[in-house]
């Protein structure tokens, strides 16, 4: 069923097709049972069938299997054909009825070759009740020949035997003496549903089993249960608390870098316990001087040094000694003194010295308290002089904007004692949690990003420093122990902090490494070379670059019995980012290349088997075996390794669950990954509600969860290949597995899983080959894409002003900062989910005949191509020359730039939204291309000057000459020069705030109140019209001018000068200043009383704050006069800006089911007779507004009303939806002018907010239901026809849909 993702096949009991006299003629009697998996390959010229239906309501009756219970089946015939299955089950003691289609065969002479099964035979029973044109054959089989009906072949079987459990049969071409088989086996239909078949596809139970097929039987959970959204929680009775304020440090190096005359050269901050010191080293009119400052309390003296090289103690020159200072034999002491800033108390000490290349490189230290020395961490303090504070960025202002500066600082300051082990980084990182916990999710983003340039190896893992392995373990746990916490205390950042760990590794079982690394020299006679090399340098640490060096020797292991080829121990380092040169890097370098025997072979795969299990446990947060073993036990064949560690079971696992697990060991090598997968999926779905629990073993499910991530990608990457001549079935399959995959790992993924629901449905329709499922399945390509754009969107917004900041504080290579949020992207299931996308998208847009172009605006151009990334960063350009544009985004709100003749975009706009709009009304040709490589082409005639001609359904394009663009430039100018610019008549107001519907006039309001008022009482009567009041042309300015609102017009003035001296900064000020108007209680009582006479309710009469918010709305709209892009707009238009007035039309909001916008003729194509619609769920803003994906589109005949034809699906994932409530529509004198739409330019603005809801169209019925559907798109095509006649000319409408009525709510001409 839709939603379900219960998508796993179910064996059923196959016979086999037994030998005889004809290899390929099936006989009764066999007696063999066996369990198949159709093979999913396509048919050359031999006998195979393909499965073409994957439906996640029918996976568990495919194969040669169609059951009662799954009503239908599809399987491939040839390329061109496939058999259709359908089964009417009959009720007890009537005639079950089998139909078969076999598409696209006419002209073929196709048989059935068949029997029966009954319970508890094993020969083939004739039925007695046989198609027409039915013969025996050899007495043992019946033959039936299809008839032919239209294009298709089909046959009608009618069982009228109860005991008759199944049929089974193959199909013949007699012609071509061709036999059409399910992988070398019969077909089966059967008409009976057992009652272990029904206890299997209840949706009630929830049970899972094994089939007898090698699959798992996922249980039939509702996909919605996975759903996880984050929200705003209190944690043991107390909100989250806000980011901690500055310490007095942080002032005091704020107040050092802002004065005049002072250059911070470097700083670093030190931890002492809770309090921290500060060191810097300044540059203050030519002179260099340590600055050191504390908020310690106990009074500390500093014993210090200078030092050419970092471990080296010198005793500074007497010139540099602080007042007071005592010298020492190989160092200096001196006694901190106590300073204040703003109240805070601190401890500093200020040491003049001589900083040149030639001379001191850093100043080591100890502090002293009481007699107790203090040092960092075991080791000295350490200023080095050479790490130098990044400077300012080119435009003058800080690095840092959009992170958490401080915080990232503070990670830059502690990288020095980072590097010198994974231990010190990872006890660090520990350290830092809570710090970044506090800076909310940037600071979370800056520890990601630290821990990602870690494992990235971006930065030094090891320096001058011996680490145990267990100590590096010890550290990970510690670190994992904290994240774990994080995770389950504040949910909002369990994405966050799951990457994070991802980073990490798991850790643990140090100890065992050690020993095994003894064994291997110890064992097999390996001293010496390259395993001695590596032995050293494993005593002295262990990395995840170890995982990658027993990788390279177990692969070359396997040539041990051959020619020794030392070309794979390379390879595979390469491959994985280990080179000679980094070998070379350690401190004990590794020089040798590997020299092995033969005889060594089998004492070393057993070791370094045991051994790579070890390093992926310490290092690997994502090796699928170690995951299992540390939350399962490890099995009996693992214990020689495992000796000496004691790995208890997590507790509270779902029964079943270490089989299930076993299962997908068991299955990790398979050729065919469908089973593998889904395996994989169950077990990650079973385990989603544990990981929203408070498990004490928390950590081990994130880290299992994590594996079983990780293979479910690399398992779905081994599958491409096979995928290259699937059937669109197959891999809209595998589109669900990896949506569902990415849905698990992400947190507030209702979208996505909403996506998921809907690629069941499409698939289900497939199935059932609806007419339909093609351009159904595109829409929720369109939506899946969507979602993909969006996560990769916050990733970037999150993540990468952290990567750049702390990238150019550590010295990161640019390289791997520019492309750190894409290689995010890229290691989650993002990627494989978009190349499957992209696969897919051209098959159906040939299933669906749409062609690569929509054409938005049908114009033929000449122009410059210009390719850019948002047309939104252009709008207010003005291009020299004419111009094609070529932008990657386009929301839909934005204005088309001077100069430009066309727009082509990657991007869905809607037809009907403002930038369509735009582009009709000003003869631009504007298209969006859903055709990557014509894209890709076009983009490469960057600069170049080309021809573009739309067609009814495509554009061609060409470069050309500079003379065809002269001769087209000579006809525009004469063109040019015959337009009058547009004028208006200055409006004034009339002594009325607020009129009825009977008094406008094209005097007090708009045309878009003149016409709405016009309406009522002319419509058919299933047309409604709210009521509608208004406040009149005029008002505003009569409020302005209030001497109450003194204040506000003298700054309204001010900034108006300021912006015609072209400030245009002063518009989003005006703005601002609009919304402090007061109201006139003249205005307030003229208003309600409209409202009440009116029979609408008066917002006052809930309270004041009511009227309040009913209040800012009006001003909001009289505000959007200033916004900028009907600024500019009426600019290109030379329109008096000043002369533009703004009446406010006052109506009820109908709480709406959809929303729709008519053009009565149809705007892509021109077609008088057509009309277009556009329909989304809820309020119209999402189809009118910069809300990305499509609406449901539609065409309707105006002489056929009754037959509406969709031409797209929804793919717009969100809808608004609101309480009843008032709006206040913005009703302009500069809209709908002959030459100049200004439509769509002004706000309309609810009295209430409205509410963001992520759409599921499985369960709406306009979508679901075409009876339904029909009727609503019916409606809506008489209403438009109805205005249309009504008017005489063709219009533009914009109407709601409430429970099946509809209302209009606007009406212009349409431009």
């Amino acid at each position: 069923m839709a939603g379900s993702s219960s998508y796993t096949a179910m064996a059923m009991p196959k016979r086999c097709v037994p030998g005889g006299t004809h290899a390929n003629a099936p006989r009764p009697g066999c007696t063999q049972q066996c369990a198949l998996l159709p093979s999913s390959s396509r048919l050359g010229s031999n006998s195979k069938c393909r499965p073409l239906s994957v439906s996640p309501h029918h996976r568990r009756r495919l194969g040669a299997v169609v059951s009662a219970g799954g009503n239908a089946g599809r399987f491939g015939l040839d390329s061109n054909s496939e058999l259709q299955v359908s089964v009417n089950p009959a009720p007890e003691g009537s005639v079950t009825e089998v139909e078969l289609v076999a598409t696209n065969t006419s002209g073929s002479s196709l048989s059935l070759h068949w029997g029966a099964l009954q319970q508890g035979r094993r020969d083939w029973v004739l039925p007695s009740r046989r198609p027409d044109g039915t013969t025996t054959h050899e007495d043992a089989a019946l033959r039936t020949p299809f008839k032919s009906l239209g294009s298709n072949s089909t046959i009608k079987i009618e069982i009228d035997d109860p005991a008759v459990e199944l049929i089974e049969f193959v199909v013949i071409d007699e012609a071509q003496n061709k036999w059409f088989k399910n992988n070398g086996q019969n077909f089966q239909i059967h008409l009976r549903t057992t009652n272990d078949q029904e206890k299997q596809s209840s949706p009630s139970k929830q049970t899972r089993g094994r089939s007898s097929e090698g699959r798992i039987l996922r249980k039939n959970r509702d996909v919605m249960q996975l759903q996880s959204k984050p929200v705003s929680i209190q944690v043991n009775g107390f909100v989250e608390v806000a980011p901690k304020g500055p310490t007095v440090l942080d002032l005091l190096l704020k107040s050092v870098q802002d004065k005049d005359g002072h250059d911070v050269l470097c700083k670093k901050f030190f931890k002492l316990g809770d309090k921290e010191i500060l060191a810097l080293l300044l540059e203050e009119q030519g002179r260099t001087k340590v600055q050191l400052a504390t908020n310690y309390a106990e009074p500390l003296i500093l014993h210090w040094a200078l030092a050419m090289k970092a471990g080296e103690w010198k005793a500074p020159p007497a010139g540099t000694l602080p007042p007071g200072s005592t010298l020492l034999e190989m160092a200096c002491e001196a006694s901190f003194s106590e300073a204040t800033l703003d109240g805070l108390q601190y401890q500093a000490l200020e040491i003049e010295i001589e900083v040149d290349e030639d001379s001191y490189k850093g100043m080591p230290f100890v502090l002293r308290s009481n007699e107790i020395w203090i040092k960092n961490n075991a080791s000295d303090f350490y200023l080095d002089f050479s790490r130098r504070v990044t400077k300012s960025t080119e435009d003058g202002t800080d690095g840092g904007k959009g992170t958490a500066k401080a915080f990232l600082e503070t990670i830059a300051d502690l990288e020095e004692d980072a590097q010198r082990s994974l231990m010190h980084r990872f006890n660090i990182g520990a350290d830092l949690v809570e710090q970044a916990k506090d800076a909310g999710q940037l600071g979370l983003a800056g520890l990601l990003v630290w821990m990602r340039f870690m494992a990235t190896r971006q930065l030094v893992w090891n320096k001058n420093y011996n680490v145990k392995p267990r100590e590096i373990s010890q550290a990970q746990d510690r670190f994992t122990d904290i994240l774990q916490n994080l995770y389950k205390t504040y949910p909002q950042y369990r994405e966050m902090v799951r990457m994070i760990m991802s980073a990490v590794g798991r850790g643990g079982e140090g100890e065992i490494g050690q020993r095994i690394r003894d064994e291997i020299l110890r064992n097999n006679d390996c001293m010496g070379g390259m395993m001695e090399e590596w032995h050293q340098k494993l005593h002295n640490n262990t990395s995840p670059d170890d995982v990658i060096i027993c990788q390279a020797m177990s692969a070359l292991i396997d040539y041990l019995n051959s020619n020794l080829d030392i070309k794979v121990y390379w390879d595979t380092l390469n491959k994985n980012g280990i080179t000679k040169e980094r070998l070379l890097s350690y401190d004990h370098p590794i020089h040798s290349e590997p020299n092995l025997r033969s005889d060594q072979k089998e004492g070393l795969v057993r070791d370094l088997e045991n051994y790579m299990r070890s390093l992926k446990a310490v290092h690997s947060c994502a090796d699928l075996e170690s995951a299992i073993g540390t939350c399962t036990g490890y099995r009996v064949e693992s214990e020689g390794f495992m000796v000496g560690v004691k790995v208890n079971p997590v507790n509270g696992l779902p029964s079943g669950y270490q089989e299930l697990l076993k299962f997908v060991l068991d299955h990790l090598e398979d050729k065919s990954v469908e089973a593998l997968v889904e395996g994989l999926l169950e077990a990650r779905a079973e385990l989603f509600p544990l990981l929203r629990g408070s498990q004490d073993r928390l950590k081990d499910l994130i880290f299992l969860d994590i594996a079983l991530d990780s293979t479910v990608r690399t398992a779905v990457e081994r599958s491409y290949e096979h995928l290259n001549n699937a059937a669109p079935e197959k891999i809209m399959y595998f589109i669900i597995l990896v949506l569902e995959n990415l849905a698990l790992s992400t947190e507030d993924n209702e979208n996505l899983l909403c996506c998921l629901k809907g690629w069941n449905r499409a698939l289900e329709m497939a199935s059932k080959s609806s007419d339909q499922w093609a351009l159904y399945a595109k829409a929720c390509l369109d939506r899946t894409r969507i979602a993909l754009v969006t996560k990769g969107e916050e990733y970037h917004h999150i993540l990468q002003p952290s990567a750049e900041y702390l990238g150019s504080l550590l010295g990161v290579e640019q390289w791997a900062v520019n492309i750190f949020t894409e290689e995010i992207t890229r290691s989650g299931s993002a990627a494989s989910l978009s190349l499957l996308l992209n696969r897919l998208d051209p098959v159906l847009r040939n299933i669906a005949k749409l062609g690569s172009w929509q054409i938005i605006s049908p114009i033929e151009v000449i122009g410059y191509v210009i390719v850019v990334d948002e047309l939104l960063t252009v709008q207010n350009k003005s291009y020299d020359k004419p111009t094609v544009l070529i932008a990657k985004a386009v929301k839909g709100e934005e204005e088309i730039p001077d100069g430009v003749v066309a727009v082509l975009t990657p991007d869905m706009p809607d037809v009907l939204s403002h930038v369509s709009v735009r582009a009709r009304n000003s003869k631009v040709l504007f298209a969006t291309c859903f055709d990557p490589e014509i894209l890709s082409e076009l983009e490469q005639s960057d600069r170049k000057l080309i021809s573009v001609k739309p067609t009814s359904a495509d554009i061609s394009y060409r470069e050309c000459a500079e003379s065809e663009l002269l001769v087209t430039s000579s006809t525009t100018s004469e063109d040019d020069k015959s337009g009058p610019s547009i004028s208006l008549a200055k409006k004034q107001f009339l002594g009325k705030y607020a009129i009825s519907a009977d008094e406008f006039s094209d005097e007090m309001v708009g045309a878009k109140s003149r016409n709405i008022a016009y309406l009522k009482g002319k419509v058919p009567p299933f047309v409604g019209v709210p009521t509608s009041v208004a406040l009149p042309f005029g008002t505003f300015e009569t409020v302005l001018s209030d001497k109450m609102n003194k204040e506000v017009a003298e700054n309204v003035k001010i900034l108006m000068e300021n912006l015609n001296k072209g400030e245009f900064s002063a518009l989003y000020k005006i703005r601002d200043a609009v919304l402090n108007l007061v109201a006139p209680n003249n205005l307030v009582k003229e208003l309600k009383d409209k409202m009440q006479s009116c029979g609408m309710p008066w917002p006052g009469d809930e309270g004041e704050q009511r009227w309040e918010q009913a209040w800012m709305a009006i001003k909001k709209v009289w505000a959007s006069k200033w916004n900028e892009r009907a600024y500019f707009s009426t600019r290109k238009v030379k329109l008096d800006h000043g002369y533009l007035s703004m009446a406010v039309l006052v109506q009820e909001i109908v709480s709406a089911d959809y929303a729709f916008v008519i053009h009565t003729t149809n705007p892509s194509s021109g077609n008088r007779l057509e009309i277009y619609a556009e329909v989304v769920k809820g309020l119209g803003e999402t189809l009118v507004g910069a809300y990305p994906g499509r609406a449901l589109s539609f065409v309707c005949k105006k002489d056929d009303l009754n037959s509406p034809q969709v031409l797209g699906y929804p793919s717009k994932p969100i809808g608004l939806f609101i309480k009843q409530s008032i709006i206040f529509r913005s009703d302009s004198n500069g809209e709908d002018l002959e030459g100049y739409a200004g439509a769509g330019l002004y706000d309309s603005v609810p009295m209430d907010k409205e509410e963001e809801v992520v759409l599921d169209y499985t369960t709406d019925s306009l979508i679901t239901d075409s009876s339904f559907r029909k009727e609503i798109l019916s409606g809506i095509a008489r209403t438009g026809y109805a205005i249309e006649e009504l008017y005489g000319s063709p219009q533009d409408i914009e109407g709601v849909v409430k429970d099946g009525n509809i209302y209009v709510v606007q009406t212009r001409p349409q431009m």
